[in-house]
This record gives structure tokens, sequence and C-alpha cells, in this order.
């Protein structure tokens, strides 16, 4: 009989109640944590709250500040192993998850599909009941989205998702961190998208409003976000009173917005629809001309790779560009990830405002 210990976890956090006492083993004090993360998957952030995201992007502060900072050594994840599937290549993602998770005193085992082909060579339900015999979580990067929630129905370990055709939450973790660096605060920002709408966009639009961001969307007719994620993003909106607009636009979409983002119109998948996306995207690069609508302290992001039809040197060059501090924080967050599904540390470091 195979038990799943997330469940058991999940049980035991609802009997005692949301505030739990904890014991840093790294300090030896008993620390206070109003968040349990610790045991659950990381699919979406739709299944968590805003204390609950802000406690991550807390943690991803602490340890940047610890260990970057202060240079101290933290093998918060000494004797634990991750197995990453990877279907699709990745440069952020891969490095990101290995060295973060090395560092912190963890051993990553990087699976491609020549190791390891998902539903194929193994039944994903086999494959996760194995995988969680062997390893303390997996990260995996796939096409569908519906390989994930098998993953982690089966899976008696933390299923993180590294990307899917629906979600990338960890991007946004580092986008949010980023921001929140730059700014000082989260709240009270007006974030605006233009593109395609994709599994950034969706990510943001499950996320935003929660840290009471407000939100402007421009993409072409025909490429608009998932119509059940406009819904929900549409209810965190009213419930956290922030704004969410659709358009068409992207002039209208840049218009008084702090932050200007952006990303591929051709995922990976989508190479056969080349030709026919970039005749539909004409119109949305991101130019100086777009930023001269934006609010004065405009800033930029871009999860990369990033090709000049989305944005122009101008504006990805410019001191105003935030994308290779961006780029670095997926280090960051993915280790707090990692630290938060895994182990009982509390951040040492003041909560920063969000």
């Amino acid at each position: 009989m195979l038990f799943n210990f997330k469940i058991l976890l999940n049980n035991a956090t609802l009997r005692t109640g949301h505030n739990i006492m904890v014991r840093n083993f790294q300090h030896g004090q008993p620390l206070r944590k109003d968040v349990q993360l610790k045991g659950r998957d990381l699919l979406t952030l739709k299944n968590f709250t805003g204390e609950e995201i802000k406690y991550m992007l807390w943690l991803s502060a602490d340890l940047k500040f610890r260990i970057k900072q202060k240079g101290e050594y933290l093998p918060l994840l000494q004797g634990k192993s991750l197995g990453m599937i990877f279907e699709k290549r990745s440069t952020r993602t891969r490095l990101s998850t290995e060295t973060g998770f090395a560092l912190l005193g963890g051993h990553p085992s990087f699976l491609t599909t020549q190791d390891i082909h998902l539903g194929v060579n193994e039944s994903l339900t086999d494959t996760a009941r194995v995988l969680s015999s062997m390893t303390d979580a997996v990260l995996a990067r796939v096409f569908k989205h519906s390989d994930l929630d098998i993953l982690a129905k089966e899976a008696s370990i933390p299923i993180v998702n590294g990307l899917s055709d629906m979600y990338h939450p960890i991007q946004i973790l580092a986008d949010y961190l980023t921001l929140q660096e730059h700014y000082g605060s989260l709240k009270g920002l007006t974030l605006s998208w233009i593109g395609d709408g994709n599994n950034i966009l969706h990510s943001i639009m499950m996320s935003a409003a929660k840290f009471g961001m407000h939100l402007q969307v421009a993409t072409p007719k025909g490429y608009e976000p998932d119509p059940s994620i406009t819904k929900l993003a549409e209810q965190y909106a009213t419930e956290n009173g922030t704004k969410l607009s659709l358009m068409n636009d992207p002039l209208e979409a840049a218009k008084g917005a702090n932050v200007l983002i952006t990303d591929t119109w051709i995922s990976m998948g989508q190479e056969e629809e080349k030709k026919m996306r970039l005749q539909a995207f004409q119109g949305y690069q991101i130019t100086m001309k777009t930023a001269k609508v934006a609010a004065s302290d405009w800033t930029f992001l871009h999860c990369l790779p990033r090709k000049a039809e989305e944005v122009d040197d101008e504006v990805f060059y410019s001191p105003r560009s935030l994308v290779f501090p961006e780029a670095e924080n997926r280090k960051w967050t993915i280790m707090a990830v990692m630290v938060s599904l895994l182990t009982d540390y509390s951040p040492e470091l003041q909560k920063p405002k969000f």
C-alpha cells in the first residue's frame, strides 16, 4: 500500500490549525509560522493565498541576503535530492534549480526525454511512485499541465511546476521579487502585459490582485488569455479592490503603467504558427513610444529568451530594464520554494513590505 504523505501532512496541519510552532534547526530557536507550505505542491499560484506567496518572496529575500550579501553557507537541503524532469529545453529554469538546490546542500538530478519520457515508456502513475521512493521533490517542465496534475495526484512528495502550457508560477515569483526590490512595495503598482495570452500572463492573473496590483492586458484578437482564468482573475480583482482590464490596444494597456511586461510570441511547440503569429502581433513591440505613455517610473520585464520583434534594444538594454536582475532572481526564488516545501526553516531577515 502506497501512503500519500502529502495528504497526511495536510490533515495534520488542519488538526493543529494555521498557527504552527516549528523549531528552526539551523539556529535552534523555536519560531512561529503563520504559513505552512511544507509538503505541498506548487502547480499554480491559484492554489496559494497572498500571504503564502508573500512568505515565499520573504524567504527568497532572506536567502539572497544571507548567502549572497553575508556569504553564509546554509546547507538547508543537505541529504535531500530533487528529480528534474525537462520535456522542454531551458536556460534559467535548469541553471537556477540545479545550482540553487546544490548551493543549499542538496543533490539535483536532471532528466530529459532521453532519460524519462512521461507517459510513453512508463505511465505517469508509475513514474510518480518511483520518483517518490527515490527523491524528496520533483520539478517538472512539461508541455501539458494535465501531466503535472497526474504527477501531483500520484506522488507522495511535492511536485513543482517548472513550466506548463497553462502556468509558469516560479517565473512570476522572480518577477515579484525583482519589483519588490526595485519599488520597495508591490501594492498599488499597475502592471501592463503586452503580448500573447500565455502561461506567464495566466500566472500573473492568478496572483497580482492578491498583492493589490492592477493589471492592464493587451493581446491581439484570438490570442486572449484562457476564459476560465480570466473569470477567476476578475473575481480576485473584485475581492481585492484592484482593476483588471483586457483590450487589444498595446498603447492603451501601457497608459499609466509602472511595469511593462512581454514575453515570446512563439512558445516552444508553436513553431509551425510562426508566420501567422508574427503577422498577428504586428504593432505589439514594446518601444520608447510605448514607454512614453507609461508612468514616469516605468520599468520593463521579460522572462527571456527575448526576440527583437517583442521589444527593441533601446528599451531592453535601458536602465529601466530589470530583465537581468529578474533572471538572477529565478535562482533565489526557486531556492525559497524548495526550502518552503521541504524544511521548517524560517527567515531571519525582517519581512519586506509588500
